[in-house]
């Protein structure tokens, strides 16, 4: 990781220690999602909640290329796709070491994902595991198939050549997560 990687990350960790979500922004996210989603959102930490409602402005106010049709189960994608970490919410601290982590020594974090959620390990299981959880926590609250899939694939790697509209939209979920 260079230095301007390492600044980037450190910005991004100040801002979620402080992040807590507007009463305007919640308000939008309500518009969206149905009200056993809405439940599924208010089960996550706060800094959760206001990444997640960064994603979905920035999608909502650029949706350039996003057909109509799918717009909505994007934007369901974008409130949700973290719901999985309030199964076993981390502290800033564990959340610092994920990120850290991630960016120096990403296949052993994948390895240490492989455990049960306790322990030290903890950290690094919710990392790997929360978009499973989360895909399951949501076909629970009614949500359609493909913001499902979605939340399911929102850490994958997506293949070069695919343009299929599930892997157009999953490009618009991670880069506006990305960028929160």
């Amino acid at each position: 990781m260079n230095l301007r990687g390492v600044r980037y990350r450190a910005h991004q960790f100040w801002a979620a220690w402080h992040a807590r979500p507007t009463r305007r922004a919640i308000a939008q996210g309500r518009e969206i999602l149905n009200p056993e989603q809405m439940a599924l959102f208010s089960q996550m930490q706060p800094s959760d909640q206001a990444h997640s409602l960064a994603v979905m402005a920035q999608i909502k106010t650029s949706p350039d290329g996003v057909p109509e049709t799918y717009l909505h189960d994007l934007l369901v994608a974008s409130l949700l796709h973290d719901v999985g970490k309030s199964r076993y919410p981390l502290s800033i601290w564990e959340r610092a070491i994920i990120v850290v982590s991630e960016a120096m020594f990403p296949s052993q974090v994948e390895r240490l994902g492989a455990a049960s959620p306790d322990g030290w390990r903890k950290a690094f299981v919710i990392a790997k595991m929360h978009p499973e959880w989360g895909a399951s926590m949501a076909a629970e609250a009614s949500t359609t198939p493909l913001a499902i899939q979605l939340i399911r694939e929102h850490q994958n790697p997506i293949p070069g050549e695919t343009e299929s509209i599930s892997y157009q939209l999953l490009r618009r979920l991670q880069a506006a997560d990305d960028d929160h």
